[in-house]
């Protein structure tokens, strides 16, 4: 039954990209196949309204083109779809292990120790509404170095959804499994490892999950800003470039990493998942 219903769904996920594709194509032709502008109207700028979106064939051909060769370098400003990719994604992956470094024992802590969760609280409150990206200005400031500011902004829109789901977990933990390990005479750490952490670790992987979303999506526009490589600076330089069938296929990219990525924490959040 299961393996029918995801059957059906991929038939229709594909014939639904194949009528968007076609139509997205048959518009394109009629635009392109209308009358040429006259003279006079060339003059008076009519040429910059002929400017449209690229068809799925450009696009195609494109990106074809680009996964052929996706690691070649000619240049600061000419480099493959690869290399762009790796430096962000490891941006966005230095940044969120050293965001789950600080999160994960302070969203034990917090979610162990309701004195520390009142004291605590009110820091994580002010903090987390804050835009990830508001805080480059300052990070380029005091650091003074793009790359590392990138990963600072990284850490930061990481951290909160990780504290927040850790000590949510761990506070939720039932109470009776909490009572067998003293029982036991387990000692604080052993609870937290062997009993708490067992426990908590599908809302904690949740939250992992939430957080590289959030981060795939920062570092987009913290490249945007600051420039150099990376997916994002690749998005803004084409655009500059006015190829905006190079600007769909980075977007189709960036959509199908942050894809790749959800899959992976998804997985692994099923081998924790139990049944009560």
């Amino acid at each position: 039954m299961h393996k029918s219903l995801s059957f059906r769904a991929a038939v229709v996920s594909l014939v639904l990209l194949t009528l968007f594709l076609g139509i997205w194509e048959g518009l394109n032709s009629a635009v392109k196949d209308k009358a040429p502008l006259s003279e006079y109207e060339l003059l008076m700028g009519g040429a910059s309204q002929e400017a449209r979106v690229p068809p799925p064939s450009d696009v195609f051909r494109l990106a074809m083109e680009e996964l052929g060769n996706p690691f070649y370098d000619a240049g600061p400003n000419d480099k493959g779809i690869g290399i762009q990719l790796g430096y962000s994604l490891y941006r966005v992956l230095t940044g969120f292990f050293l965001a789950a470094l600080i999160a994960l024992p302070i969203g034990f802590l917090v979610g162990m120790s309701p004195l520390m969760h009142k004291a605590l609280n009110p820091f994580i409150q002010v903090l987390r509404p804050i835009s990830p990206l508001a805080w480059m200005p300052l990070a380029l400031f005091i650091i003074k170095d793009s790359e590392t500011s990138a990963i600072f902004v990284i850490f930061i829109c990481s951290i909160w959804p990780m504290l927040i789901n850790t000590a949510f977990g761990v506070a939720n933990v039932r109470q009776d499994w909490v009572n067998v390990a003293r029982t036991h005479e387990l000692g604080p750490l052993q609870t937290a490892f062997q009993v708490i952490l067992p426990a908590a670790a599908p809302t904690i992987l949740t939250g992992m999950r939430i957080s590289i979303g959030i981060a795939w999506l920062v570092i987009v526009a913290a490249e945007m800003l600051v420039g150099g490589t990376g997916i994002g600076y690749y998005v803004w330089n084409e655009w500059n470039n006015l190829d905006l069938a190079s600007v769909i296929f980075s977007i189709v990219m960036i959509g199908m990493v942050g894809m790749l990525l959800d899959i992976a924490l998804g997985s692994i959040s099923r081998l924790v998942e139990y049944e009560e």
